[in-house]
């Protein structure tokens, strides 16, 4: 009996301590795997890493796998194809796939960013930029039917300059080789995203003198979706992600720039830290980054409004037919 005693309670210092809960002894349930798919990888996203590294998923349950597609056709198609079971891509998208018709559409179900994310960098230091300068300067722009691209356009027009007539207008140049081109000599101005446009700035290769975000008021820039009939069915994998992004959301705008940057450090590893600081800060000053998940209806007009005058918009379609905002909603009343 001695023996069996011994025995027993060496047996329960091996047990590992997650097999003991206060559910009455009972394992702790698995946590469920999600596939996430990102259009790009940036610090644009800064709320996303944070529920990573903060264990936001984890805490509601979920094992996100993130991986980068890199381009919304990309991303779609992954997305679509049941690659993933949710992505993060600009808004837009769900348009393109409504309007070719299908049985099964893309729905928004939450927001991470609200303004446009890029800039205007000049080759040349100017002190006091005004946008008729662009006027006879060669452009070094976005994709073709990418919302920088029509966000640029729309903040020309604005301006009183036509990008096809006014201006030089570049948009062959693949989207990971803009920068290369810029810095090869393309081009008196270019449009870029963070950080590259503030490490040409640190490096001389470029100066940031306006803000593309700040020019064209608040979009759906970046949402999360998924297929409509995947929203229906994982209803425990929809609600407890937006919960996990609406708290990411709060810690993101409760704290500095400088405890953003430490706590996404481990996800831009090859960034110096100065730098994420830097671009965080820019971003949070100009409101980049929502503080709540809900996608509204003056957000999803104007989005509408700049593909309308980019020439890019198939037919204008209303909000809850692509925007489900009950979890966003639900989230924030939990």
């Amino acid at each position: 009996m001695k023996k069996w005693a011994v025995w027993l309670c060496s047996l329960l210092l091996l047990l590992p301590l997650s097999a003991c809960t206060n559910d009455g002894g009972q394992s702790e349930k698995p946590l469920q795997k999600v596939r996430l798919a990102e259009v790009t990888h940036s610090i644009f996203y800064a709320p996303q890493y944070v529920a990573l590294a903060k264990g936001f998923f984890k805490e509601e349950g979920l094992d996100v796998e993130l991986t980068t597609t890199w381009g919304g056709d990309k991303t779609m198609t992954t997305l679509l194809s049941g690659g993933a079971d949710i992505a993060l891509v600009g808004s837009e998208t769900s348009i393109y796939v409504y309007a070719q018709g299908t049985d099964d559409p893309v729905i928004n179900f939450a927001q991470l960013t609200q303004t446009d994310g890029t800039f205007l960098v000049s080759r040349k230091k100017i002190d006091h930029f005004t946008w008729e300068m662009l006027k006879g300067s060669t452009f070094l722009g976005q994709r073709k039917g990418g919302m920088p691209q029509m966000v640029g356009e729309y903040v020309l027009k604005k301006h009183g300059i036509d990008p096809h007539r006014d201006l030089k207008l570049i948009q062959n140049v693949d989207f990971a080789n803009i920068a290369n081109a810029f810095a090869s000599g393309t081009g008196d101005f270019v449009q870029l995203f963070e950080p590259t446009a503030s490490l040409f700035e640190q490096e001389g290769k470029g100066y940031i003198v306006a803000s593309f975000g700040m020019e064209s008021g608040r979009v759906p820039y970046t949402s999360y979706m998924a297929k409509q009939s995947y929203m229906k069915e994982h209803k425990d994998v929809i609600e407890p992600f937006t919960r996990a992004i609406y708290k990411a959301q709060q810690w993101v705008e409760s704290h500095s720039a400088a405890e953003i940057a430490k706590a996404i450090q481990p996800y831009f590893k090859d960034t110096d830290s100065a730098i994420i600081e830097k671009v965080v800060e820019r971003y949070k000053s100009q409101g980049t980054y929502a503080t709540d998940p809900i996608l509204d209806e003056e957000e999803w007009n104007n989005l509408q409004t700049i593909m309308a005058e980019a020439g890019e918009l198939p037919k204008r379609i209303d909000l809850n037919t692509l925007v489900d905002s009950s979890f966003a909603k639900k989230a924030m009343n939990d």
